[in-house]
């Protein structure tokens, strides 16, 4: 009889899926205790280093990181791995000894990594959001279903239970049905609204910055970009609303099913064409959906709240979300479960059964259970780019100063056609999708 490798086990695990879940108690226990992923990191420098923790049970075949200073941090805990600063390098080397990546890099660099190693069948984790573009969103769910790979967006609180919990309360329909949603975060804390520096300082001797900016526009090297505050430029990052809307606003939309809204909204300052606003506030009108009505959504950030108004008995602080519901209201704290108010008349509230998987050992161990056949990974390309594409379209009303109506199935703003250079973006020459 033919003998199935380490590796074809694991890629057929992987297609099979929940099926093979299910007859988990067939297996071999020596499988099931011993055989591991060979991964490898692209980027190991700020996220990368939690991501890192959070596959470390796995086996660390390559690293990659464009900074060698944590680079040869990461090289250290990992003395065996290969080393590598350009992570093309990393997958034509390495492609054939890797089952996964992880991708931990600005957000300008992430479609184009995790769409090189898709392309070569590797299962992919990458951090939030999932994409810089709307356009970039999209194309990663499709290569993920043509190649058949596992996927997982590095939004960590969609494996809590509290999460978890919230969408079956919010489900049950304790408050009626939800037609608001308030939600806020206390970033950005790091600059925005700024002009580009003038200053060229030298590049640091550890930094490739060529390679750091990768498909983004050529621009001078300056610390005001790496290695943290990347996220308020728009070359680089997505701002306040990208950095954490896939985190807070995610219980709303998996509770809720909210899909594509029918149009976006945005206020806030200052308008510049380098960084994000101080301040935002953005409205999202969604349709109704599967017996649903339809549903406002307002995100606020940079200091900006819910009206108190909405829910006088709560103190409303930042990192959280409020429902409000024909017969009551949930405020959700992020990853915990909600507060429903007024607190009196669902006193002795008894919440449902559940009935989502839960993850115990955290979003990283799904995805690597899903890896080999065991579950399923919850924020999936299919899930995670819908609910980057809602997120960053409000990015897109934003920069263009307009309310825009938008057509999902054509993804393009109906009644703007500057809209069209946020949906999608110019690559660098030598960088593609």
């Amino acid at each position: 009889m033919q003998k199935t490798t380490r590796r074809e086990f694991i890629k057929r695990s992987a297609q099979y899926g929940m099926s093979l879940w299910l007859v988990a108690h067939s297996w071999s226990p020596t499988y099931a205790q011993n055989d591991k992923l060979n991964i490898g990191i692209i980027a190991c420098g700020g996220r990368g280093w939690g991501n890192i923790d959070g596959v470390s049970t796995e086996n660390i075949v390559a690293i990659c990181d464009v900074d060698e200073n944590p680079l040869g941090e990461a090289a250290k805990r990992f003395p065996r791995a290969y080393k590598y600063v350009d992570f093309r390098q990393m997958l034509d080397e390495r492609h054939r000894e890797l089952d996964a990546v992880v991708i931990s890099t600005p957000d300008h660099t992430h479609a184009v990594a995790a769409m090189a190693a898709m392309q070569l069948g590797k299962h992919v984790y990458c951090e939030k959001p999932l994409t810089h573009s709307v356009y970039e969103a999209r194309k990663l769910a499709e290569a993920a279903k043509r190649y058949k790979v596992v996927t997982q967006m590095g939004n960590n609180g969609h494996a809590s239970d509290g999460l978890r919990r919230s969408v079956e309360i919010l489900r049950s329909g304790v408050i009626g049905a939800i037609r608001e949603v308030h939600a806020s975060t206390d970033r950005p804390i790091w600059p925005q609204g700024i002009d580009r520096p003038i200053d060229t300082p030298p590049v640091p001797r550890n930094l490739h910055w060529d390679l750091w900016l990768g498909p983004a526009p050529e621009r001078p090297y300056h610390p005001a970009y790496h290695p943290f505050n990347w996220r308020g430029w728009w070359d680089f990052g997505t701002g306040a609303l990208g950095d954490m809307g896939c985190h807070i606003l995610d219980t709303a939309f998996w509770a809720l099913d909210l899909g594509a809204p029918l149009s976006v909204e945005a206020e806030g300052e200052p308008h510049h064409r380098e960084t994000g606003p101080k301040w935002s506030i953005i409205r999202y009108e969604f349709p109704a959906r599967k017996g649903m009505p339809p549903v406002t959504l307002y995100w606020y950030d940079g200091g900006k709240l819910p009206p108190k108004e909405l829910a006088p008995e709560i103190d409303i602080q930042p990192n959280c979300t409020l429902f409000i519901g024909e017969y009551g209201k949930a405020w959700v704290p992020h990853g915990g479960e909600p507060v429903l108010l007024p607190r009196e008349k669902f006193e002795g509230y008894q919440p449902p059964q559940p009935t989502i998987p839960r993850a115990p050992r955290g979003h990283h161990q799904e995805w690597i259970d899903a890896c080999k056949g065991r579950a399923k990974a919850m924020s999936d390309f299919e899930y995670a780019a819908k609910l980057t594409e809602m997120v960053l379209l409000g990015n897109v009303a934003f920069r263009t100063g307009h309310k825009i109506y938008y057509d999902a199935r054509n993804m393009r703003a109906k009644n703007c056609a500057e809209a069209e250079r946020y949906i999608r973006r110019e690559y660098r020459k030598g960088w593609s999708l």
